[in-house]
């Protein structure tokens, strides 16, 4: 909504026209995906869901300035690789969100989902075994999205 009105500017006809032409949209789309059935919708749930926005936006500014500060200082280490995580995340969309979610962090990139088992590159290598690496990358994402998507 805040995108359509930063393209068309302040006019109430096209606020109104952009809002029902995204509600038909939504609808229309809601109906033939079976990703959005997995959603709950309950206090606790909408509730995780503004934490695990707050967690994901601490996380991406520290990512962000990890990934400045060795650029800025050849000096910091860098071991990339590719690691290979588990989920304990049953539901799809759960899955898909944890992927991106990993992905727009910098310093680490979805390369491939095999159901529970993700393979992410890593700019700075620190794990030496899945668990670890679990832990360090997926854990902070995890424990929210269990709560949301169960």
């Amino acid at each position: 909504m805040i995108f359509w009105v930063l393209l068309t500017g302040f006019q109430i006809q096209e606020l109104i026209t952009g809002s029902v032409v995204a509600l038909i949209v939504t609808l229309i789309f809601l109906q033939k995906s079976h990703l959005f059935s997995e959603i709950r919708f309950s206090p606790k749930s909408i509730f995780f869901s503004l934490v695990y926005i707050l967690v994901f936006l601490k996380e991406l500014i520290k990512s962000n300035l990890d990934v400045a500060f060795r650029v800025l200082n050849p000096k910091l280490p860098i071991k990339p690789g590719i690691v290979r995580i588990r989920t304990k995340l049953k539901s799809r969309l759960g899955r898909i969100i944890l992927a991106n979610s990993i992905t727009l962090t910098p310093g680490t990139l979805t390369v491939e989902t095999r159901d529970d088992t993700f393979y992410i590159h890593w700019i700075d290598v620190s794990a030496r075994n899945i668990e670890e690496s679990t832990q360090v990358i997926v854990s902070k994402f995890e424990k929210y999205l269990e709560v949301i998507f169960g």
